[in-house]
């Protein structure tokens, strides 16, 4: 499984930005996916995540409310709506697959065997 992030950049307070991964896999079967973030200086964290079926959503207390995400399973594809940004979100952004489970939306960064590059956004004062 291999995934691949993109859509990040600078952006100013109050501000949205739509992220996007594209996930290439050689087997049929579902996973979780989940965006994760990491700051400079600071442990990676959980943002939200997705169960297979899209009927499980989980967020952080930090974006309830601004970040939205969605995905499309025929297509492989999840995205991150993030509206209202503010400069405390800036770090780079990865999507990640947990394929062990398919409805479960876990917050550890450890049950996320498979991971995207990494994109970076930046939001200015």
């Amino acid at each position: 499984v291999q995934l691949q992030a993109s859509g990040g950049g600078l952006v100013q307070a109050g501000d949205s930005l739509r992220l996007s991964c594209v996930v290439s896999r050689r087997t049929s079967s579902g996973y979780v996916m989940g965006w994760f973030r990491q700051a400079p200086g600071k442990e990676r964290e959980f943002v939200g995540g997705m169960s297979w079926s899209g009927g499980s959503t989980n967020y952080a207390d930090s974006v309830k409310g601004r970040f939205t995400i969605s995905r499309d399973n025929a297509k492989d594809t999840g995205s991150l709506q993030m509206n209202s940004l503010k400069p405390e979100d800036t770090a780079v952004y990865y999507c990640a697959a947990d394929v062990r489970r398919l409805e479960i939306v876990t917050t550890t960064p450890r049950n996320y065997g498979y991971w995207g590059q990494g994109t970076q956004v930046t939001v200015s004062s």
